[in-house]
């Protein structure tokens, strides 16, 4: 089953951001049936990761303290569920948000703009979060933490130490981390059954957007042209997608075994 035109046109500024495309031998690892828990799993904890991603940047740079305890508020039943086991009120979108808004910094000229586009995107991340937990409990998969892989890791290295270029290569690193998980859903979703088929599908409008976002940040912030930074970041991006890795994971490289 392919994409409807409509979303491959979506896709198509995110396939050109990207420096190469998935490797087949990662969709056909994928799909097999005996990884999808770990699929799953992982999903939701790299739905998790981006959300604390955009909540550490939004506290470092963008509010103050007392901004910042009402997003650890914001983040507790997520962290509870997946650290301590808790479930209790995970569940509840319309109740679990901000309880009140964040005051940007003045010392910041970008604070308004990073916490509106971040803030955002936590709560979609949330939301999607929540998605895969009632998938997996549907289908009696036990939800617990894996260790993470090498591929976020080995991309942070490529940030630069001193401001403001590290703010801005975390934005650019951000906006491959959400192609990249873009490109996959789409390329997933036709091999999968009805449901996880659909979910991914509906995944792929908010992770085209969130890609832009931090895009559009870096570019802002950094006042001028940042396409070499782009270039060098995705280079290393494309080099972790297509490397053989050992260990199988959402946004891991080409399956050791297959390489």
């Amino acid at each position: 089953m392919s994409l409807s035109q409509e979303l491959e046109k979506l896709l198509e500024p995110v396939r050109g951001f990207l420096h190469c495309e998935t490797p087949q031998a990662w969709i056909d690892e994928a799909i097999k049936p005996e990884n999808e828990t770990i699929l799953l799993r992982d999903h939701a904890n790299c739905e998790l990761k981006a959300s604390q991603t955009a909540m550490w940047l939004i506290r470092k740079y963008a509010i103050d303290e007392s901004s910042g305890a009402l997003l650890l508020e914001w983040a507790k039943p997520y962290e509870d569920f997946v650290y301590l086991c808790k479930k209790d009120g995970i569940f509840q979108s319309k109740k679990n948000g901000l309880s009140a808004p964040l005051t940007p910094k003045a010392s910041f000229a970008h604070s308004q703009d990073l916490i509106d586009k971040m803030v955002r995107l936590i709560k979609e991340e949330f939301h999607h979060f929540e998605q895969v937990i009632e998938i997996m409990e549907k289908r009696d998969m036990a939800y617990s933490s894996l260790p993470a892989g090498g591929y976020a890791r080995g991309l942070m290295k490529s940030a630069r130490t001193h401001e403001p270029a590290t703010l801005i290569d975390k934005l650019i690193i951000g906006a491959y981390i959400e192609a990249r998980s873009c490109e996959r859903f789409a390329k997933v979703a036709p091999h999968l059954d009805e449901e996880l088929r659909k979910f991914y599908i509906s995944l792929l409008r908010s992770e085209a957007r969130h890609y832009q976002d931090y895009l559009k940040l870096a570019e802002a912030i950094a006042g001028g042209d940042i396409s070499d930074r782009v270039q060098i970041i995705g280079e290393k991006e494309a080099a972790l997608i297509q490397a053989p890795d050992h260990t199988f994971r959402f946004h891991s490289g080409i399956p050791a075994r297959a390489a």
